[in-house]
């Protein structure tokens, strides 16, 4: 029974973090993203310039710089090192490393921070991804590194090329994309 048991919760664990690239699509969707830099105050019609604090952007920068030393790693499921990495284990360190703590798989990463729109998506930010074609649940996870001329940029680790920067607007990832979630 223990045995069992313990063989459930490997597969449980090794499907958290799966992606696999889909070549074509049924469906097209767009998601055209402008990162905002200004907030409207509705209480007024004056426009006021985003007065972000500098120990959150500190934070994010940090916890960015941290994400980007795995950069080439190859993907290695349940991987915590240079010497392989997962989607969810990226993250776990890169944010572990400025002590902030989040749980290690992406579908319980997703319930952490508060939900964003795309629009105010800014880098340090999580985007959050299904990809797979049976579950149901997200089952990866990005870090923003950038938000720059209606594009979105993150680090992850992909199955097939490790720990690299994609884009949102990727037709890959714009169609497994799920939320973004802003745990800073």
């Amino acid at each position: 029974m223990i045995r069992k048991a313990t063989i459930f919760l490997l597969i449980l664990f090794l499907g958290s973090c799966i992606s696999k690239k889909k070549t074509t699509y049924s469906k097209e969707r767009k998601i055209t993203v402008a990162a905002s830099d200004t907030i409207i105050n509705k209480s007024s019609t004056k426009v006021k310039k985003r007065n972000a604090d500098n120990l959150v952007t500190l934070t994010a920068d940090k916890v960015i710089n941290s994400a980007l030393t795995f950069s080439g790693a190859p993907y290695k499921f349940g991987g915590i090192t240079k010497r392989g990495m997962d989607c969810s284990g990226l993250i776990y360190v890169a944010f572990g490393k400025h002590d902030i703590s989040l749980p290690r798989i992406s579908h319980n990463m997703a319930k952490e921070g508060k939900q964003i729109r795309v629009k105010d998506i800014e880098k340090g930010d999580l985007l959050f991804f299904k990809t797979s074609k049976r579950g149901k649940k997200i089952n990866h996870v990005g870090l923003v590194v950038t938000t720059k001329n209606n594009e979105i940029k993150f680090i992850h680790a992909s199955t097939s090329r490790g720990v690299i920067i994609s884009s949102l607007k990727e037709g890959y990832w714009n169609y497994a994309f799920v939320k973004a979630t802003r745990v800073l």
